[in-house]
């Protein structure tokens, strides 16, 4: 059975707005033709992917899966097609996806001095898809921080930073100049194990609100400072290894020069003695 990409970007619509009319709105259609498209789609995949009410629309198990399948198809087929249009007008072009609290900046400027032919832009990371853009063709390369999923990638070891304590001010451990693990026995810890959060900022939001405390690197850390926290060294905590990353059959056109160019140049800000 072929996919038909325009019903499946109608049924995104749906599934992101719950409302069909302001779904048909989005996509700059009537409602009643989108009502028919997406009977027409549950038909063509013989499962009901949508539960209608007078109120609102909610998805079926099924179209949930869906959901998180289709977003991944159409960054795909976006990714492609914009790829292709770069070719057909002669552009050169990398897109570079970094982490949180990660900086690739040093390393753009390095290889635009000798490669100004190449466009270059960036794509910031959420905590949770890391490797997941060099999957879906989003990126060709990035600058990560582990762990992730490196099966089919090739990395490059970068440097390697030191995890930090997130507290309120109010902690009462948030004077102490360092913290060992031991001293943070019992103290609620919000990680993807515990509470998962959609953002770096919810997770501050939680710390400063009282809710618990985070190890994160210090990088995150500094990135993202405010008056009502503090980052405490946790010096016997494990460092965090960061990394360039690239698929291995991505390794062409102007990839190459960028990872020649951005080891040395990364390495060299990373701070981390192993590889000076």
């Amino acid at each position: 059975m072929d996919l038909d990409l325009r019903r499946l970007r109608y049924f995104v619509a749906v599934a992101e707005h719950r409302h069909f009319g302001r779904a048909a709105q989005a996509l700059f259609i009537a409602q009643p033709v989108l009502s028919r498209q997406i009977r027409a789609f549950e038909q063509e995949l013989g499962c009901r992917l949508l539960t209608r009410t007078t109120r609102s629309v909610e998805l079926t198990p099924a179209g949930r899966q869906l959901y998180d399948e289709a977003r991944r198809i159409t960054t795909v087929v976006d990714t492609a097609l914009r790829r292709v249009h770069e070719a057909e007008r002669g552009e050169r072009r990398l897109v570079i996806a970094f982490s949180p609290g990660l900086h690739v900046s040093h390393a753009i400027r390095a290889f635009a001095a000798s490669h100004p032919e190449v466009g270059v832009d960036v794509l910031p990371l959420r905590w949770w898809e890391q490797d997941a853009p060099l999957r879906d063709g989003r990126a060709h390369l990035g600058f990560l921080r582990r762990p992730f999923d490196d099966s089919g990638l090739r990395t490059i070891p970068i440097g390697h930073e030191r995890k930090v304590a997130c507290l309120p001010v109010t902690h009462p451990l948030a004077s102490r100049d360092s913290l060992t693990s031991a001293d943070l026995d019992g103290e609620p810890i919000l990680d993807a194990r515990t509470r998962r959060t959609s953002s770096l900022e919810e997770k501050f939001e939680l710390i400063a609100s009282g809710q618990g405390i985070a190890l994160v690197p210090l990088s995150v850390a500094g990135s993202y400072s405010r008056p009502d926290l503090v980052h405490v060294t946790v010096s016997d905590a494990p460092p965090v290894e960061t990394c360039l990353a690239v698929p291995v059959n991505g390794c062409a056109g102007p990839v190459p020069d960028f990872l020649d160019i951005a080891t040395v140049t990364l390495r060299r800000y990373s701070g981390d003695p192993s590889h000076g």
